[in-house]
């Protein structure tokens, strides 16, 4: 018996154009932009993640051998405090938010109103899908938007349309196995197209229509290892960042450069970590998860192989896409490995003299999506932080600072445009609209500006915006 095929998962240009006509209609209706709705559809999100626990943990098992335990903490709790945290501040979001009286304006009310986008495309990654798509699916609720969610990987769990049967269904839909027309997707014109993954023509297509976008890209996040630092729990924190879903993470620390009087210490700390992580064979551990594409396990593989000193790890079984986790010395810039990100469970080491020779190193490349400084001098900390540029930055340890809710998330340069979580994803896929609310009674300064012109207004008008801007606080009384 041939199965009923789900109206709500797509597979063609044609079919993607009718989702985008039904959710624009949908958000014409003005439904989206009531705060009871966008309320509710939060709720349900959180529901959808509380209720559903297991079918997500069983799709993320099935694609990415991901293990429940990083699939609850990294994918689920982070999407379900990013909801909660979008429900208890919503309506304080909403709210026109008013701005600073000056002299021309002192009987005015100048306010900015957060006003829906419209219809957005959210694209998901396969190294993280659930909160990739989830996430961003929160500021787009919470900012009042109907949205189609493309997911690259979890089909299993689209299979059994779990997120269209737990929101409206007219203003949520799900689109998957884009990749082949991806660039004609998004020229059928959305409000807003956020992407998560790599470098792709995503912004291109997106320019054609004037589509502002939100990319969140991959880069080469270094990690430097000062020569004052606690190695063993540097080594610790750095490991499980590398390692954790196969070294599958666009934030994971994707090369360390190492002070050349700690490397021996490190490598050694970083085999402890190792076997206490996954035991004396990481292919037998429940654990350690594996690559998610046979394209994706070659290109790690190769570039395992063409790429400095393997000192731990380098077994690779193809059939299950498993590539031991496993710590390179003696790379060099030229390798391949330090061209491109890696994106699987491959740690490579490279030696600095000093944090200026690895100042210099990071600042010599495009801008990373992080930057790890591991360093119990303040001082360095600081350099680090203040002479490098990244998306995100963090001492101390690994890939925490993209899970705060309170802080944003996002790259630059070459590591992306814009950023989310929590108020930032309300911003992201919100118009600020700047209102200025007058009356008409009084004309005592507005009669300057008008014709004919003549030298005492122009004078007068000029006092009066020069003022307004060096004082402040007086002209409210006025």
């Amino acid at each position: 018996m041939r199965r009923a095929r789900d109206p709500f998962v797509k597979g063609s240009p044609v079919e993607s154009a009718e989702v985008l006509r039904r959710a624009r209609d949908a958000f014409k209706a003005g439904r989206t932009a009531e705060h009871g709705f966008r309320l509710a559809q939060l709720d349900a999100l959180v529901r959808l993640v509380v209720e559903h626990e297991c079918d997500f943990v069983d799709a993320l098992g099935r694609d990415l051998h991901k293990p429940r335990f990083e699939a609850v903490v990294s994918e689920l709790v982070l999407v379900k405090n990013e909801a909660l945290h979008a429900m208890s501040n919503l309506k304080k979001w909403m709210e026109p938010q008013r701005v600073e009286r000056n002299l021309t304006t002192a009987l005015d009310e100048s306010v900015v109103v957060s006003e829906p986008l419209g219809v957005v495309l959210i694209i998901g990654s396969w190294s993280s899908p659930v909160q990739q798509c989830l996430v961003p699916l929160v500021g787009a609720i919470a900012a009042g938007k109907t949205d189609a969610t493309s997911k690259f990987v979890i089909v299993h769990l689209l299979r059994n349309s779990i997120l269209p049967s737990s929101l409206l269904q007219e203003c949520f839909h799900v689109l998957h196995k884009v990749t082949s027309y991806l660039p004609e997707l998004v020229e059928q014109k959305f409000d807003h197209v956020f992407f998560t993954g790599g470098v792709c023509s995503v912004s291109q297509a997106a320019a054609q229509t004037l589509t502002p976008v939100t990319l969140v890209l991959r880069g080469k996040n270094p990690c430097y290892v000062d020569q004052q630092c606690e190695i063993n729990a540097a080594a610790r924190r750095i490991a499980w960042a590398r390692f954790h879903n196969a070294g599958q993470s666009m934030v994971a620390p994707d090369y360390v450069l190492c002070h050349v009087g700690v490397k021996e210490r490190l490598q050694q700390a970083l085999r402890c970590a190792l076997m206490q992580f996954y035991g004396s064979d990481p292919r037998e551990s429940r654990s350690f998860g594996r690559i998610v594409t046979t394209e994706n396990f070659n290109r790690v593989r190769d570039l395992l192989w063409r790429s400095g000193k393997v000192v731990m790890g380098g077994q690779v079984n193809e059939a299950e896409r498993y590539i031991a986790p496993t710590i390179v010395v003696d790379v060099v810039d030229t390798d391949p490995i330090m061209q491109q990100e890696v994106s699987g469970p491959v740690l490579p080491i490279v030696t600095v003299q000093s944090v200026d020779e690895a100042i210099g190193f990071i600042n010599k490349r495009d801008k990373p999506l992080c930057v790890y400084v591991y360093s119990s001098n303040s001082k360095v900390v600081s350099r680090v932080m203040k002479e490098t540029s990244s998306g995100s930055f963090c001492s101390n340890d690994s890939v925490l600072q993209t899970l705060q809710v309170l802080l944003p998330f996002g790259g630059v340069g070459s590591s992306g445009i814009g950023c989310y979580h929590g108020r930032y994803s309300f911003d992201t896929f919100s118009h600020k609209k700047a209102c200025l609310l007058r009356g008409l009674r009084v004309e005592c300064m507005t009669y300057l500006r008008y014709p004919p012109y003549e030298d005492r207004n122009l004078s007068l008008v000029t006092w009066a915006s020069t003022l307004s801007q060096k004082t402040h606080g007086w002209c409210h009384i006025l």
